[in-house]
């Protein structure tokens, strides 16, 4: 049964197999961290993409007709249209780096200190920004020495190969979002990874030219729904990757107008959060699913606000989560530092 399964996973998938098949489901304890996982079994790989500025009103309006992927992930999947960006920020590099990280922004309250959003090369890495070693979702996965990848559409984030240059196996920077979905379906085809990384810009870029929600804007989403569905269509055509793998969609922020920069505007601080793949309950609100988090209607919300919502930020102790992992050492409790945003 196992003859075509790539060497290095076929002994984990066996066990998925045999944990999934042969015995009643029970919440695995993690070997490090003692935390439960999010799905039943650990899996062998969690795919996390980020569409830059995807507003949730955009899914509404483009329904099922012109965002099928998107749609699909809603109804086959857990997902909330009212997560949270960061509260400090509603730019890019800021919450990419609390996606890769779990921690909020400011330095001086433990959090990652990225607070611009361009090619800058001062500071020059995370961990100048933060006055201190800032470890991430790469690091964890890669020090137990299972192989990463981040692949980027803006240039900008050089600034995490410079960061963890050693914990990513391999990154790519490709602007033309099409190209990049190749090179990642080509890797999730040809490679065995534990966790990868993926950032579609192009709702962002025509939002700032066009305006968000605008025509074109719509147009693009659409575009990066069809990327995402060729990128899911690979995964269920290898067992590997179907039977063990898990797909994460947020944003970095959402949009009105022609920007995102005012953190106080529900269209900027609102974003999608969603989860598809094996031990994922289906057609599930993930407020539903976790009790301890509480959806936070229009409000902006601080971090002291208790139950927290879910952020986009809590990215790196879910992925860490599902790979079977501790969380990532230094983030924080509002960024699900306990791992206990559950998908089923």
């Amino acid at each position: 049964m196992l003859g075509n399964i790539r060497p290095a996973l076929a002994p984990l998938f066996a066990a998925v197999l045999a944990a999934t098949c042969l015995v009643a489901p029970a919440r695995a304890m993690v070997s490090s961290g003692g935390a439960s996982a999010s799905v039943d079994v650990p899996v062998a790989s969690v795919l996390a993409v980020s569409i830059d500025g995807l507003n949730p009103r955009a899914i509404r309006e483009l329904g099922r007709d012109r965002a099928p992927t998107l749609h699909r992930l809603i109804d086959e999947g857990a997902s909330t249209m009212n997560a949270r960006t960061a509260r400090e920020l509603t730019t890019t590099l800021p919450n990419h780096t609390g996606m890769l990280t779990s921690r909020r922004v400011n330095a001086d309250r433990g959090g990652h200190g990225v607070t611009w959003n361009d090619d800058r090369l001062r500071p020059r890495t995370v961990h100048a920004a933060a006055g201190e070693t800032v470890r991430s979702a790469f690091s964890v996965v890669h020090d137990e020495t299972r192989p990463t990848a981040l692949f980027a559409s803006k240039t900008k984030f050089t600034l995490f190969k410079r960061s963890w240059r050693s914990k990513i196996d391999r990154f790519t920077v490709r602007e033309n979002n099409a190209l990049l979905m190749r090179r990642v379906r080509g890797d999730l085809l040809n490679n065995d990874r534990a966790f990868r990384f993926v950032h579609f810009s192009k709702p962002d870029v025509v939002g700032h030219d066009r305006g968000f929600l605008s025509p074109a804007y719509l147009d693009a989403v659409a575009d990066v729904d069809r990327l995402l569905g060729r990128l899911i269509a690979a995964i269920e055509a290898d067992p590997v990757l179907k039977n063990g793998l898990v797909l994460i969609v947020t944003a970095d922020h959402g949009g009105k107008g022609h920007s995102h920069s005012d953190p106080t505007r529900y269209a900027n601080y609102r974003v999608p959060f969603m989860a598809w793949g094996p031990g994922v309950a289906a057609d599930a609100d993930l407020y539903e699913l976790n009790p301890h988090y509480a959806s936070p209607g229009t409000s902006r919300t601080t971090y002291a606000t208790t139950p927290p919502p879910i952020r986009n930020g809590a990215i790196a102790n879910l992925v860490t989560d599902l790979l079977g992992l501790g969380p990532v050492p230094g983030s924080q409790r509002q960024f699900n530092k306990a791992q206990d945003l559950d998908l089923n």
